[in-house]
């Protein structure tokens, strides 16, 4: 015993594991909302399969807190969470709550995208006109063919700020911008994909403002915040809600040698800065469209079922049809992404998954959605009728995780079977798209 707990001990110092030396056991939270899985093709024993592999991530000692919800067919299968929020650096750990808003990271982009659509949909831009159009300044060194279609699929070629940025630009959009309009592109035609980790978001934010007038968070709250009755969800949080956001935790393995710079050349900033700016007030305050939208797991989830229902969230029309359509189609054929350095299947705004294996599991192709640094999860899958979201605050890359966590995204996709005709969806749209013609 005493060797195993040394062994432990040892194994948590090597993989800056959050959590060690906290005595205090986590329990889980179970809202008593969720709703019984008779008759939706998923078992209970599917479910608390499910949530033992979320209970397995949080043990690997990598997340002090994971949240998570599975809807399928409409139903709240699970909602649950698990950890503490904030408090371990002082050994005074605050437990975790299913209203605690996380921070979303780049799975903010997801949403960004669909405020975008929204403004294609009420005719404010055309998704297929040059950046340029709206923007007379992106036109600058070579960028001026590039659309706001080629923006969304991470094609614009502009996918980092200059060596020696300073990171407090992201607390000024303005300046931010001016930087990546100065910026040649990789490509002038928007051949080459390479991931737009936080440029892409101020370029849409800047669409959204010259179009519609309002800034990100104002028209976020029109569109979408309110009608769906969202308590987060939102850029940045008011600085009365700073004290209940999760604490993000630097945690796994340190980021040295290629792989270290890669990132950093990513996201602009060391890794481990990354993980301590995120928890200042400076960035809870700031709107940065790429990578600080707060939600819960339900909050979004719920934003995924929306898309899942073509647009609809109780009685109300959030997005048409077809504008769920054209954010999710296959913008082009998997591509080896420059900046992620591994091959990678986008939409207009979202990634997607894959016919034998891909970030939503196997035999995902239907699947879309995005991930969050460095762990956070949420997609939708048509062909499953399932919406999921998987948030937690650890922030490794290589750590002691990475098999609870494969674990869990695979026995999402394992124990939701697909249950719907993908053909009859699209009937669906020929559907609606002939009554609105």
């Amino acid at each position: 015993m005493l060797l195993e707990k040394q062994c432990k001990s040892l194994s948590d110092k090597i993989f800056r594991a959050p959590t060690a030396g906290v005595e205090q056991r986590s329990v889980a939270t179970i809202d008593p909302r969720e709703a019984s899985a008779e008759g939706s093709g998923v078992s209970r024993e599917d479910v608390e399969a499910i949530w033992s592999k979320a209970e397995a991530l949080h043990q690997s000692g990598m997340h002090p807190m994971v949240s998570m919800t599975l809807r399928r067919g409409g139903n709240m299968l699970l909602n649950r969470c698990i950890g503490f929020a904030d408090g371990l650096e002082q050994g005074t750990p605050r437990a975790a709550e299913l209203d605690t808003p996380v921070c979303l990271f780049s799975a903010s982009k997801v949403v960004t995208a669909v405020l975008v659509h929204k403004l294609a949909e009420d005719g404010l831009l055309d998704l297929l006109n040059p950046v340029s159009y709206y923007i007379p300044e992106f036109a600058q060194s070579g960028k001026a063919n590039i659309t706001i279609y080629q923006l969304l699929s991470h094609r614009a070629g502009v996918p980092g700020v200059p060596p020696g940025t300073p990171t407090d630009i992201l607390f000024d959009p303005q300046a931010a911008l001016q930087r990546i309009c100065a910026e040649p592109p990789l490509c002038e035609d928007g051949r080459v994909v390479a991931y737009h980790a936080i440029t892409g978001g101020f370029v849409l934010a800047e669409l959204i403002r010259v179009c519609s007038g309002m800034d990100i968070n104002a028209y976020l709250d029109k569109v979408i915040r309110k009608p769906m009755g969202m308590r987060y969800f939102r850029y940045g949080l008011e600085e009365a809600d700073h004290g209940e956001v999760a604490r993000n935790y630097i945690s796994g393995l340190p980021n040295v040698g290629l792989v270290g710079r890669h990132l950093q050349k990513v996201l602009g900033a060391d890794v481990d800065e990354v993980v301590e700016l995120s928890n200042t007030p400076g960035f809870l305050s700031a709107q940065i469209p790429a990578g600080n939208l707060y939600a819960t797991a339900e909050e979004s989830s719920r934003f995924f079922q929306m898309l899942l229902q073509q647009g609809e969230w109780q009685g109300q029309q959030i997005l048409s049809p077809l504008t769920v359509n054209r954010l999710t189609r296959e913008a082009g054929r998997p591509q080896f992404d420059r900046s992620l350095i591994i091959p990678m299947r986008y939409s207009a705004g979202a990634m997607l998954g894959g016919r034998y294996v891909g970030v939503y599991g196997r035999n995902t192709p239907y699947a879309y959605g995005h991930l969050g640094f460095s762990n956070i999860l949420c997609w939708a899958d048509p062909q499953r009728d399932i919406s999921v979201s998987i948030l937690n605050t650890g922030k490794p890359v290589v750590g002691k995780h990475i098999l609870s966590l494969l674990g869990l995204v695979d026995a999402v996709s394992q124990r939701c079977a697909p249950c719907r005709d993908v053909e009859d969806l699209n009937s669906k749209l020929q559907r609606y798209s002939l009554k609105t013609s």
